[in-house]
């Protein structure tokens, strides 16, 4: 019986014309599921490219597998849909929403990408008021925690949220796991020596404001972008922003992808 929620699946869509040697590689959230970096797949799949979208360890599934998980596993759900992707392609590009574009960002450092794009990337997360020994103690009491907002209160448009596929609570655990990525992408951030393209809401109401200007300055490639987009939440794939989103990682796809 299938344990995947319906529609969160992970998709893999095969090329066509001379981009069709052109990975990309998708990579959703925190909490998410494939499906809130579909339509970008989509699109991408549309310009001839490739497409990979994985699902990451723990995800798409029920909050205990979450709980389960490592920052570990999830960096090894990206080397497997990036190892795909080397299958059958000649460059593979790292495209990663939030928690994905973290990920993207650190294995950008370890394996052969030819660039990346880091969609509401944050830099940092509120500090934490207890250590990580503690925060392992309380998961066993306290297994998850509530969203931190209304249901649907930071979206602007409603008809995407309501379709919009993600776990309803946050696994304790797993928030320390978060903040091991963020070291791991830290640590990263100076050795990336491609191409990366930056996009963020002004209208982000779950990342600290400065995050991409601080990942900007930390990044040790010299080709580097700053996109400011308005009218969407954090999912700006998901949100009246997409499309704006969608072919400012076309356009930096095409312009930085080496000739067939």
């Amino acid at each position: 019986m299938p344990q995947i929620i319906p529609t969160a699946e992970p998709f893999f869509f095969p090329g066509q014309g001379e981009n069709a040697r052109i990975g990309c590689l998708v990579i959703h959230g925190f909490t998410g599921t494939p499906k809130e970096v579909r339509w970008l797949g989509e699109y991408l799949n549309e310009q001839g490219y490739t497409v990979c979208g994985i699902r990451l360890t723990g995800r798409a599934t029920q909050p205990e597998d979450m709980v389960r998980s490592r920052w570990r596993d999830w960096l090894l759900s990206v080397e497997d849909g990036y190892n795909m992707l080397r299958c059958c392609t000649d460059q593979v590009f790292l495209l990663g929403l939030s928690l994905g574009g973290m990920l993207a960002l650190t294995a950008a450092a370890q394996f052969e990408a030819q660039g990346v794009v880091a969609i509401s990337t944050p830099y940092q997360i509120p500090a934490p008021p207890l250590p990580g020994w503690a925060y392992r103690f309380v998961s066993h009491f306290i297994p998850y925690l509530p969203n931190s907002k209304l249901p649907g209160s930071g979206w602007f448009d409603q008809h995407a949220y309501r379709q919009h596929v993600a776990y309803p609570k946050n696994p304790v655990r797993s928030g320390l796991e978060l903040r091991y990525v963020i070291e791991e992408m830290h640590k990263a951030l100076p050795k990336i020596g491609v191409p990366v393209l930056l996009i963020h809401s002004r209208d982000d109401g779950y990342v600290f404001k400065d995050s991409m200007e601080r990942i900007y300055q930390s990044l040790g490639t010299t080709d580097k972008q700053m996109l400011w987009v308005e009218g969407g939440g954090h999912v700006i794939t998901e949100e009246p922003t997409r499309e704006r989103v969608f072919k400012a990682a076309a356009d930096f796809i095409q312009r930085v992808s080496l000739p067939a």
